[in-house]
């Protein structure tokens, strides 16, 4: 798991893309940010993003992820795509002696 915090806002540039590497997955990254995140047109992310203000994804953007926003999610022509959730539940069984 990955989580970066971002103390003031998050922008990212049009046309450029977050290009996950050696095992990583969408659902294990979290973009924590402060203020508002904004994604320019054709830009293409990967995570979790946990808002404070608004987050605003511009025309032909996507996001492999998540958004949740204290304010207002904008998507302008953009694309979200939940990733599948990859892991396992471990169940654990004790004898308690009364």
């Amino acid at each position: 798991m990955w989580i970066f915090q971002v103390a003031g806002d998050l922008t990212m540039a049009a046309n450029k893309k977050v290009i996950l590497a050696g095992g990583a997955l969408a659902s294990n990254i979290i973009w924590q940010v402060a203020g508002f995140v904004e994604v320019g047109a054709g830009a293409h992310m990967e995570g979790i993003l946990l808002v404070k203000t608004a987050a605003h994804f511009r025309t032909g953007s996507s996001l492999n992820g998540r958004i949740l926003a204290q304010t207002a999610v904008t998507l302008d022509s953009s694309t979200v795509t939940q990733p599948p959730h990859v892991g396992r539940i471990l169940a654990q069984t004790a004898d308690i002696l009364v």
